[in-house]
């Protein structure tokens, strides 16, 4: 018998009537070393289970690769500290898991072979599903219940009804699962409509629904589903992700309490999605595509309990006021804010144009047309493409099925204008000097679409380009790997303004390490490093104006930050601050 079991009164763990009050904590958005400080935190808010998703595709970013479960993914590590810290575990690993992340979770290797359908029963994916699972979940098995740790409940898939209706495909997921010696509870979880608790539930498995408000409507709609079983909403969203061009969302503290409330009072288990969110560290923040593709900002703030950097919030003191109402709260002192860096002026006094680098980056592949960023290779980042313009002229630049996800285009090494995937763009007008003048394309990939159809997604350069009518061909692809900042031999900047892609380096002493915030007034776009370790992407277009800094990644002494900046500035400075900036709140 496994250890969470269900009554129609609630749940039962080794027998006993229990309750799961749980926030959501992805190891994989938070440094290893605080994940001790970011459970303690939740046990000290009255949470006795974390939940998190597993992504897919960095555990298993090679098909043929072994199984990654170190750094940040060493999820074997995290389950002990969770365990230690007297936390139950709920584990959600997809193979889907939305989760604003890149490509949802799924491995780029597999969303980028259009003939599979994904999420279905089609068996070259869940033949690509059980190869994983089999890979992972002897890694995982001494941390389930049965084995006296603290996994209590694993979900199949995520939110399927909202996608699919392919109910064999999700008996595939749940057999899996129970062949592989998974004993636990399984549970599925779908947004709280009729339509979508049916076509993503599984006869036999708990069914549990996600929703932020309108408590009493989404718990009776739960409840004519599926009448004699545990009332759990396994997301209970008091906040929201925002988009690059958009505002930063933000749920009143006191609204969100008086919901959990309700939730609490009607006997219901709960979720908080998110107790923490963090961050969408270097390439891995994901993207929405409904009428127009809009990627997701670096930060996964969330409006938390946990604010971005691991302070308390106004959510999390007035949820510990609810939970004491009705579960109680451990008799310990609230935590509170952690320490911070003093500000601090970084000199950005070293300099590396990335164009001319781009030769010793990657060997080129040669093609008649563009190929994609995915045929070339690189999964994330950037791709430069390289050929000549035939005359010379005023003319228009047409890339047939445009960008993915936004291309800045040069003649001659001059800056001649932007396409985005956003906009649709796929003309642009240029004036070219002179025949075989050098045409070249740096394309960024902004985040893999996590949500619906549009998933794989493909990225780079997405069809033939002309000017005026005539095809180019001969193209240099070359992908850029952007894995190690090191290898940039940089020069001293000098007092030119830079209107091309570099890089720019400076160093700043550090007392004690502590968390920072990297504010960047007077840059426009690109990306961190700090000590070789990846922050993310800016962008002045808001609205985050500051990448968070782990107080881990810093040391005492001298510490390195690297910028890329993709548009000219005459910026030469940096800040480190102790105050994020998130942007202009919209409240919902």
């Amino acid at each position: 018998m496994p250890a969470l079991t269900t009554t129609s009164d609630g749940f039962l763990l080794h027998g006993e009537p229990f309750r799961i009050l749980s926030g959501a904590l992805h190891y994989f958005r938070v440094h290893p070393d605080l994940w001790a400080d970011r459970l303690r935190k939740a046990r000290l808010m009255g949470l006795n289970t974390v939940e998190t998703y597993l992504p897919w595709n960095h555990h298993q970013p090679d098909p043929d690769g072994p199984l990654v479960l170190d750094g940040f993914f060493d999820l074997p590590r995290f389950l002990r500290l969770a365990q230690d810290e007297g936390l139950r575990v709920l584990l959600r690993p997809g193979p889907f898991i939305c989760a604003e992340w890149d490509g949802g979770g799924l491995p780029d290797w597999l969303t980028s072979d259009t003939g599979i359908r994904l999420r279905t029963s089609d068996p070259r994916f869940t033949g690509a599903v059980d190869r994983y699972l089999d890979l992972l979940l002897p890694a995982l098995r001494p941390h389930m219940a049965a084995a006296g740790g603290p996994v209590i409940a694993v979900q199949v898939e995520n939110e399927y009804g909202a996608y699919g209706d392919d109910s064999a495909y999700l008996k595939h997921l749940a057999d899996a699962f129970r062949s592989r010696g998974v004993e636990e509870l399984l549970f599925t979880c779908d947004q709280a409509d009729p339509e979508h608790l049916a076509a993503g539930s599984v006869p036999g498995l708990l069914a549990a629904s996600t929703f932020g408000s309108r408590v009493e409507q989404c718990l009776g709609r739960l409840r004519e589903h599926q009448s004699e079983e545990p009332l759990f909403c396994a997301e209970f969203w008091i906040g929201w992700f925002d988009h690059w061009g958009g505002p930063h969302h933000v749920r009143d503290a006191a609204d969100a309490a008086a919901d959990l409330d309700r939730l609490l009072s009607a006997g219901a288990s709960v979720n908080i999605y998110m107790f923490h969110g963090g961050t969408n560290f270097g390439f891995t923040n994901g993207a929405n595509h409904k009428h127009a593709y809009t990627p997701t900002v670096t930060s996964y703030d969330y409006d938390a309990a946990l604010t971005e950097c691991g302070d308390p919030g106004p959510k999390y003191h007035a949820f510990r006021e609810v939970i004491a109402r009705h579960a109680g709260v451990p008799d310990e002192p609230v935590p509170g804010a952690g320490p911070k860096l003093p500000p601090t002026c970084v000199e950005l006094d070293g300099r590396a144009a990335l164009l001319p680098l781009a030769d010793t980056l990657a060997a080129p592949v040669h093609a008649d047309d563009p190929v994609t960023m995915d045929e070339l290779g690189q999964r994330t980042g950037y791709a430069l493409y390289r050929t000549t313009l035939p005359a010379a002229g005023d003319g228009l630049l047409h890339f047939s099925g445009g960008v993915g996800d936004r291309a800045q285009v040069f003649v001659d090494g001059a800056p001649v204008g932007v396409l985005e995937r956003e906009r649709h763009d796929e003309t642009l007008p240029v004036r070219v000097p002179h025949p075989g003048a050098r045409l070249e394309v740096l394309v960024e990939n902004m985040g893999g679409v996590n949500y619906g159809p549009r998933i794989g997604a493909p990225k780079g350069l997405l069809g033939p380009v002309s000017f005026s009518g005539t095809a180019l061909r001969g193209w240099d692809c070359r992908p850029l790997p952007l894995d190690d900042p090191g290898v940039v031999p940089f020069a001293p900047a000098g007092e030119a303004a830079v209107t091309v892609p570099a890089f720019h380096r400076g160093t700043f002493e550090v007392d004690t390490p502590a968390d920072a915030f990297l504010s960047l007034p007077g840059w426009t776009k690109g990306q961190a490093w700090v000590n070789g370790f990846h922050l993310g992407r800016y962008w002045n277009r808001g609205p985050q104006h500051t990448l968070y800094l782990p107080a881990p990644v810093l040391r005492q002494g001298t510490n390195e930050l690297v910028l890329l900046e993709l548009h000219g500035t005459t910026a030469t400075r940096a800040q480190l601050t102790g105050t994020p900036d998130l942007g202009p709140e919209n409240t919902w």
